[in-house]
């Protein structure tokens, strides 16, 4: 039977980043956070338990002006999103977000999951045809069942 191999420590995985050329500096946004880029994309990590030793708190996206980009999928277009803007995701950004993202789950240890191999995945998804949709309309009145105080 195979032996499982010990997980490096939160310290050690940051060593190694710094190693593969990956900026790592301290992250104020979130508590213990290490803000970690390269390409023009960052993630956020933080220390994890035993078991977990590296938590990824925020997901990886473009780095604009400091602060880690959320990608945004409307349906007909990618958008990158920052708390003062939202523009639309060129080419360019999505490879960078999908090669940093693979290049720092190799590093870390992070599962890899198929379906976010194949290509970019967003955070979050909001399709045009969703938004402003009206509630449901209130039930039909029937006259056979008797309403109010009767």
């Amino acid at each position: 039977m195979a032996r499982k191999l010990p997980k490096p420590t939160f310290d050690q995985t940051l060593e190694t980043l710094r190693a593969q050329a990956f900026e790592v500096i301290p992250y104020a946004g979130v508590p213990g956070g290490m803000l970690v880029s390269k390409h023009g994309a960052a993630a956020v990590l933080t220390e994890g338990d035993k078991e977990t030793p590296v938590v990824i708190a925020v997901h990886p996206g473009a780095l604009i002006r400091g602060e880690v980009a959320r990608l945004l999928d409307r349906g007909y277009q990618k958008f990158i999103k920052i708390s003062q803007f939202e523009l639309p995701a060129t080419a360019a950004q999505l490879h960078a977000i999908h090669a940093f993202s693979e290049e720092l789950k190799l590093c870390c240890g992070v599962e890899s999951l198929y379906n976010q191999s194949l290509g970019t995945t967003s955070d979050l998804y909001q399709c045009d045809r969703l938004k402003g949709r009206e509630e449901e309309p209130a039930p039909a009145v029937r006259p056979w069942e008797l309403a109010g105080s009767h």
